[in-house]
C-alpha cells in the first residue's frame, strides 16, 4: 500500500462537458470512465470538480455518484467573473500540492491550454501530472506539458455516437428548462406513447398526463375537449357537481409509481456486464498501464477501486485465488508463479490479430440465427471472450469495427428502419 499512487483529480466541468457535446456527437459527459482508468493507476484521494452547477443541473446526480465534489463557481456577476474556475482551480492544485506531501500525481481534466503553467508548476515540485481531455476540443499544448495524456473519447466505455448511425441522441447535462403545463402534458402523453402500454412507467405517465391535461384546461366544457376520444373518463368527470375528487383518484396511483421510478434512478445501474468480462477489461487496463507483471492482490485492489463492494464470495467462492483459477480453468485469464506464495501473476490470453477478432464477431453472428442488431452484439462477442475489446485493436467505436469486418467480409452490414439500428448478417 505505501508504494501506491496517491491521485488528486482536479476537473474543469465546463471545459470536458461542452467538448463532448461539439466534438462527440453531443452526447453526455461521464465521469465513470476516467473513473475505471484512474483506478489502474492509483488510489483518488481526492476529486473536486469546478463549473457554475446551475448550467448542469442533469450532471450533479452522475458527479455524486463518483463522490466528486463539487465547487461553485458563479459566472453571472458580468466579465470580471469570467476565468474565476479556472484561477480557483489552480490556487486549490498549488495549495494541495504544499501541504500534502503524500499525493504524488495530479489529475488534470481540462483541454484548455491556459492551464499549461501549472502542469509546469507541479512537475517542477517533483509531482506526476496526467491530462484528461476531448481530443478535438484539447489544446495541442497541453498534452506535451504532461507526463501522461489521456483522450477521453479514446478510454474503454466511451461509446461515441457514429455520424451516419441516424440522429442524434437529444443532448443532456445543458441548463435545464422548466416547461408549461400545456408542455408538460404533452411530454408526459408523448412518453405514454412510446413506451410498452403493459409497463408501469407508462400507466403513470398515462394518468399524470391526463390530469395535467384536466388542470391546464382553460374552459371544461369546450368543445374540442368533449370531441377527443381520449378525454372520455375525464369527461364523465368533469359532469359531477365537484371536479375536485377527479384528480385525487388518478393522482395516489401515479404518484405511487413515480415515486417509484424516481427511486429507481437514484440508485446507480449496476453493471450488466459479467464478473469475468469486468475482470478481464480490469486486468487489460492494468497491463497497458503497468510495465511488470500483474499480480492477484493488485487485480483484486484495482477492482475494488472500482466497486467497492465487489466480493468474490457473492459469486459463490471463498478466496479470490479460488476465483481466478476458476476463470483460468475456462480460458479467461492465465495464471503464473508470482512473487509470493499465494499471490500469482494473472495475465490475459493471447487476443489475436484484426483477422481472428473478425471470425469472432462472424461466429458470434452466425448463433444468432445469421443476424442481429449490432446494439446488441457487441455484449454477446463479450460472453464468448470477455477481454475483447474493439479499441485494443486500433478502432474508436464498435461500429467501425463492424464496418472493417464488412470490408474485409467477415459479415454483412445494412441500416434497418423498422428496428431504427444496423443489423449484421454472416
Amino acid at each position: 500500500m505505501d508504494l501506491e499512487e496517491r491521485l488528486a483529480v482536479f476537473i474543469d466541468y465546463e471545459n470536458l462537458a461542452l467538448g463532448a457535446r461539439e466534438h462527440l456527437g453531443g452526447m453526455q459527459f461521464d465521469f465513470g470512465p476516467i473513473a475505471d482508468a484512474l483506478a489502474v493507476r492509483g488510489r483518488v484521494v481526492a476529486r473536486r470538480a469546478y463549473a457554475d452547477w446551475s448550467y448542469f443541473d442533469e450532471d450533479r446526480r452522475m458527479l455524486t455518484r463518483h463522490q466528486v465534489e463539487l465547487i461553485e463557481m458563479t459566472q453571472r456577476m458580468g466579465a470580471s467573473r469570467k476565468n474565476a474556475a479556472d484561477i480557483k482551480m489552480v490556487v486549490d492544485a498549488i495549495e494541495m500540492a504544499f501541504e500534502r506531501d503524500y499525493i504524488s500525481t495530479f489529475v488534470m481534466c481540462t483541454g484548455d491550454s491556459d492551464f499549461s503553467p501549472l502542469v509546469h508548476k507541479l512537475r517542477e515540485l517533483n509531482k506526476r501530472v496526467i491530462g484528461v481531455g476531448v481530443e478535438k476540443s484539447t489544446s495541442r499544448l497541453l498534452p506535451a506539458a504532461c507526463d501522461e495524456f489521456l483522450f477521453y473519447d479514446r478510454l474503454e466505455g466511451v461509446e461515441v455516437p457514429d455520424e451516419d448511425q441516424g440522429a442524434p441522441a437529444p443532448k443532456r447535462g445543458s441548463r435545464s428548462r422548466r416547461p408549461a403545463a400545456p408542455d408538460r402534458a404533452a411530454a408526459a402523453t408523448a412518453t405514454a406513447q412510446k413506451a410498452p402500454t403493459t409497463s408501469r412507467r407508462a400507466k403513470a405517465a398515462e394518468a399524470v398526463a391526463e390530469a395535467v391535461a384536466e388542470a391546464s384546461a382553460p374552459d371544461v366544457s369546450a368543445p374540442d375537449v368533449v370531441a377527443e376520444p381520449e378525454a372520455k373518463p375525464a369527461t364523465r368527470r368533469r359532469k359531477k357537481a365537484d371536479p375536485a375528487p377527479a384528480p385525487v383518484e388518478v393522482a395516489p396511483e401515479a404518484e405511487a409509481e413515480i415515486d417509484v421510478s424516481e427511486h429507481e434512478e437514484e440508485v446507480p445501474a449496476s453493471s450488466d456486464a459479467p464478473m469475468e468480462v469486468r475482470v478481464a477489461q480490469t486486468l487489460a487496463d492494468l497491463q497497458s498501464s503497468t510495465s511488470g507483471a500483474v499480480t492477484a492482490s493488485a487485480l483484486k485492489r484495482t477492482l475494488l477501486r472500482k466497486d467497492p463492494t465487489f466480493s468474490e464470495s457473492d459469486y459463490g467462492f471463498r478466496t479470490f485465488g479460488e476465483f481466478l483459477r476458476f476463470l483460468a480453468d475456462r480460458g479467461f485469464v492465465e495464471l503464473a508463479a508470482g512473487p509470493s506464495t499465494g499471490d500469482p501473476e494473472v495475465s490475459l490470453p493471447e487476443q489475436g490479430d484484426t483477422d481472428a477478432a473478425f471470425v469472432l464477431l462472424r461466429d458470434v453472428v452466425r448463433e444468432s440465427s445469421g443476424s442481429a442488431a449490432l446494439s446488441g452484439l457487441k455484449n454477446a462477442v463479450r460472453k464468448k471472450r470477455p477481454d475483447f475489446s474493439e479499441k485494443a485493436l486500433g478502432f474508436r467505436g464498435f461500429l467501425q469495427f463492424a464496418k472493417a469486418a464488412e470490408a474485409a467480409g467477415a459479415v454483412s452490414l445494412a441500416w434497418d428502419d423498422e428496428a431504427d439500428d444496423y443489423l449484421v448478417t454472416a
